[in-house]
């Protein structure tokens, strides 16, 4: 059974990693794929053909979710692409770390552009769609870091932190509207943005920590969005799933 047939989902950041398991899981349950990316054009190109390929409308927009301009384009375009938003996978982020006292303010402004403002602004722009539906479903990606913080990670957790209470606060708003929003808080995950985890004996600290013994696949939390993003969770709201791997018992 596809969970998502004909549903129009966006997902930010989504030409690697996280981002673009997320794509593909949403796109083998029947939905159309509208994402964003905004360094490799032949991995974009990769990516929507992939997509197209599982037999689903799909398109890549090269739109940085960081700047309010860009997501007004990016989603009015999609909206005449495909017609509306069913599902917003606010994903697109970044990691700058650094202990505070070296942390610049171009570092701290970049991580909270990318991670935090990014999903004011595409949620800004997807809800007026979704309010025309009555219906629609927003998944924002925080952290376990957001939760837990982590030395060297301020702006980092800082910036996961506030998509929770972003969160919360969208699903008060958006209720009545049968629009949901909740939030996704991935461990350690196995992409290229966190490949040096696996290296040494920092690998076997992290692992000691998770009580499952390993770090996780980026599947994993695309199995969760997919849980989030279809009807199977129509009365789930403002809440915050962790995918840690009970990292943060």
């Amino acid at each position: 059974m596809k969970l998502l047939d004909g549903k129009v989902v966006i997902v930010t950041g989504a030409s690697r990693g996280i981002g673009e398991a997320i794509a593909l899981k949403l796109a083998e349950h029947g939905a159309n794929i509208a994402f964003t990316y905004v360094s490799s054009d032949e991995k974009a190109k990769a990516l929507e053909e992939k997509l197209q390929a599982l037999g689903v409308k799909a398109k890549a927009y090269k739109s940085n979710a960081g700047v309010y301009s860009e997501c007004e384009t990016m989603v009015s375009d999609a909206v005449k692409e495909f017609g509306t938003i069913d599902v917003c996978v606010n994903n697109a982020g970044i990691s700058k770390d650094n202990l505070l006292l070296r942390m610049t303010p171009e570092q701290w402004d970049d991580v909270m552009n990318i991670n935090l403002k990014s999903v004011y602004n595409m949620t800004k722009q997807v809800i007026r769609p979704m309010m025309k539906a009555r219906k629609g479903s927003i998944v924002n990606m925080s952290s376990i870091i957001g939760m837990r913080g982590n030395a060297g990670q301020s702006s980092y957790a800082a910036s996961k932190a506030g998509i929770i209470g972003f969160t919360k606060s969208m699903a008060h708003e958006l209720g009545s509207r049968n629009i949901r929003c909740n939030a996704i808080a991935p461990g350690f995950v196995e992409t290229d943005m966190t490949h040096y985890l696996k290296e040494g004996e920092a690998s076997k600290d992290f692992l000691q920590k998770i009580p499952l013994g390993r770090f996780g696949k980026a599947e994993e939390i695309a199995d969760t969005t997919l849980y989030l993003a279809s009807d199977m969770s129509s009365y789930v709201t403002g809440q915050v799933i962790s995918v840690c791997g009970g990292l943060n018992i």
